[in-house]
């Protein structure tokens, strides 16, 4: 690559930009994870993940990738053989299944078309045929970060209930959580699967797992192997501010910092900062012709947008001019999408500016890849986002600039 300047553009759905803020607490010098101070610290942060993920449950961390996080769900709840029904929304839905699968899970897969989410209604339809309660689990992304489709949670956990059937909800939340409106308890989810890298807007590392009173239950007498995946060590230890062997030290500093800034902010308002720029993103590309992978617009995702180039040519070859010439990074195509689609994050640590010169880049680089297009979309979105701002914080802003 040429040599680069200014400040590289990371507009990947994950990991996201870490804020200036949370990369100086994670600079401070590692503790005593057995001392007064890092109880302090650890108590502060169990506790303030509840409110991230709107439960009165625990929530728990092991020092992994969400992969691990979807491992902890499944080993902590079931047995060998457990029917399990997932859905088939794209690439981690998929890899969700595999992971299921070696556990040796019966997985019931249902088959999708990666440009919708899972369907309230088929849950409903699968659960109510199963007059034997042989599933014992329903595993749902909720936001699939390889196609940019967010599930309706809401509505899968109103199916469930309403099907009365005692399977357990598991919801992946690793490009949703602090980035799309989620509630554990309120929409009947039994645990929650997350990651530190994406709306929480850390570095990859830390793997949560939000666990309801029904599933605490299904631990009692689920017999997959696990050890370091136990809940029971974990909750147990946590209980006093502890945990059960050596924790990520530094990036719970950044985890404090990250939860006092969404608390600062307010949840509802980082839900809408997030849909704002969702859909300033959706209409540049529609103003450029281009086609978003997302289907139904009750599911398009606020964390990102992914784009389908057209026929004859290569995303893959789009974002490495992108890249080239003007130092940003895009998401690629995953899967069968591979070369299909360019995925644009929008999440996190992100606001209108940062937005603005992320399309911009791409815009340009449509240009010099040679994609046909129509050009306005920068303009579309920048019309959209002045359009959008409260009167009340024009007001207020304009007041800032008058003093």
């Amino acid at each position: 690559m040429p040599p680069q300047r200014g400040r590289h553009f990371l507009q990947i759905p994950g990991p996201t930009n870490v804020p200036d803020r949370i990369l100086r607490v994670l600079n401070a010098p590692t503790i005593d994870h057995r001392g007064p101070e890092f109880n302090h610290l650890a108590s502060g942060v169990l506790d303030g993940l509840k409110g991230i993920f709107r439960t009165s449950g625990p929530v728990v961390i092991f020092p992994a990738s969400g992969t691990g996080a979807w491992e902890a769900a499944l080993v902590n709840t079931l047995t060998p053989g457990d029917k399990v029904l997932m859905f088939e929304t794209g690439q981690f839905a998929i890899l969700w299944r595999d992971l299921a699968e070696r556990l040796g899970l019966d997985v019931d897969f249902v088959p999708g078309d990666w440009r919708t989410g899972a369907d309230p209604e088929t849950v409903e339809e699968r659960l109510n045929e199963d007059r034997e309660h042989k599933i014992k689990a329903v595993c749902v992304v909720h936001n699939e970060t390889s196609t940019g489709v967010a599930s309706r949670i809401k509505e899968i956990g109103e199916a469930i209930g309403r099907s009365g059937h005692p399977a357990l909800f598991m919801v992946d939340t690793i490009s949703s959580l602090a980035s799309i409106d989620y509630r554990q308890d309120e929409w009947g989810v039994d645990v929650t699967v997350a990651g530190s890298q994406k709306g929480l807007m850390l570095p990859p590392g830390l793997a949560f797992n939000g666990i309801g009173e029904k599933a605490l239950k299904a631990a009692k007498s689920a017999r997959l192997a696990r050890s370091y995946w136990d809940w029971e060590a974990m909750l147990t230890m946590n209980a006093d501010g502890w945990f059960p062997y050596t924790p990520a030290t530094n990036l719970l500093y950044g985890l404090r910092e990250a939860i006092a800034m969404l608390d600062e902010e307010g949840l509802d308002k980082v839900f809408a900062r997030h849909a704002r720029l969702g859909e300033a993103t959706r209409r540049a590309v529609t103003t450029w012709g281009l086609e978003i992978l997302c289907r139904n617009q009750a599911e398009y995702s606020a964390s990102l947008t992914a784009v389908m180039v057209p026929e004859g040519c290569d995303a893959d070859a789009l974002r490495r001019v992108i890249l080239d010439a003007f130092n940003m990074s895009l998401g690629n195509g995953l899967g069968k999408l591979k070369g299909r689609v360019f995925r644009i994050g929008h999440l996190g640590d992100f606001n209108d500016l940062m937005l603005a010169g992320t399309l911009s880049g791409v815009e340009m680089g449509l240009a010099l890849a040679g994609v046909p297009h129509s050009k306005g979309g920068v303009a579309a979105a920048l019309d959209y986002l002045a359009g959008t701002l409260k009167a009340g914080e024009v007001v207020e802003m304009a007041g800032r600039a008058r003093a």
